[in-house]
Formats: C-alpha cells, sequence, structure tokens
C-alpha cells in the first residue's frame, strides 16, 4: 500500500490533493485502505524528505488553508526512478523543479488561492514576496491569458514571474515578467 501511495502522490505532484483524494482514489480501485493510514504515510514521507506538503494560502484573506495543499518531491531522480520517464509528467516536474529552486533561496512557499483561481507558488522570505505560475510552454493565445491572468488579478507590487520551457518568448505582460526556466533558475534575484 506504501507503494502505491507514493505512486499516486508522485503521479499528482503540480496537483491538489489530501490524503481523503488518496483513500477515495484506492476505493474506485477496489482497494480499501485506511484514511489514517494515508495521513501516516504522508506524513512519513515528509519526514523522510521524500514529499513536501505545500499548503494554499488565501491571497485576499491573508491565511492559510487546511484543505486541498499540493505535494512536491525532495529529488527528482527519486520520481523518475518509481514511474520512469512519461511525456504528461513534465509540466508537474517542471513546477516541481521551480518549488524547489524557491526553497533552496530560502522562500516559505504556498500555493496561492485567489478566489476561483490557483497561484502556482506564493513564495515570501524576510518581508518580501513573489508570486509565480509554471506552465511547460504558452502554446496559445489561451494559455497565455491564464497564466498572466492569474497574476494580474492580484492586486500588490510585489514581483509576479511566468516561468515556462519556452526560450524564445521574452515579453512581459503589464509588468508580470516571463522567465525562461534556465534564466529563472540562474537569476541571482528575484
Amino acid at each position: 500500500m506504501l507503494e502505491r501511495v507514493i505512486k499516486y502522490a508522485f503521479d499528482n505532484i503540480g496537483n491538489t490533493f489530501s490524503g481523503k483524494n488518496v483513500a477515495d482514489y484506492f476505493k474506485s480501485q477496489q482497494r480499501k485502505i485506511d484514511l489514517n493510514t494515508v495521513y501516516n504515510y504522508l506524513n512519513a514521507l515528509e519526514g523522510a524528505f521524500i514529499l513536501y506538503r505545500v499548503p494554499r494560502y488565501d491571497i485576499k484573506v491573508k491565511e492559510i488553508l487546511k484543505t486541498q495543499e499540493k505535494f512536491y518531491v525532495g529529488d527528482i531522480s527519486i520520481m523518475y526512478a518509481t514511474m520512469g520517464n512519461r511525456d504528461r509528467m513534465i509540466g508537474g516536474i517542471l513546477e516541481n523543479i521551480v518549488f524547489l529552486e524557491l526553497k533552496r533561496r530560502g522562500y516559505s512557499v504556498y500555493v496561492g488561492k485567489l478566489e476561483n483561481s490557483e497561484i502556482d507558488f506564493v513564495a515570501e522570505r524576510q518581508g518580501e514576496k513573489i508570486y509565480v505560475q509554471v506552465a511547460y510552454k504558452l502554446e496559445n493565445e489561451q494559455t497565455t491569458e491564464r497564466e498572466f491572468g492569474n497574476l494580474l488579478s492580484v492586486n500588490d507590487q510585489y514581483p509576479k514571474y511566468v516561468v515556462t520551457m519556452d526560450d524564445f518568448w521574452r515579453d512581459s505582460i503589464e509588468g508580470v515578467k516571463h522567465l525562461y526556466i534556465r534564466d529563472f533558475l540562474l537569476k541571482e534575484n528575484l
């Protein structure tokens, strides 16, 4: 069961879920697992630094929410060793890389909630704050609108970034900066 919980968590990197989601998934697969067991497994994986739990933060109300957090892997290679290489995981892996870089830089990291939209990361450090959206590619106008639009709806003056694998796309939109993943990782000050 532990192996299956790990695979479920790895398969859902970048998606919000809770222990109840995991238990419900197993129930749909005709497998019974106690909710407390799921939480114990997730807590053990956090204690071993295999997973990081990232709470949701309501940007408007300025409080941490208790449900639908995200989990990220402490080392991407563990995910590849367990799950293999799957193209559909690229977006989640990219988001995981950005998360780990924010943690490495000393930020406290949250998943932002703003009414019905989500900001991938709200990162705070010593009174400063940044907002980061992560997307594999800005392939069309709808994706560009969604990624930049979520950040444009945040009404404060903190820096806002959209990080992607598009190395040719250099535009900023209304103060929201686009960064190629390499530039984000190498940028000294965000």
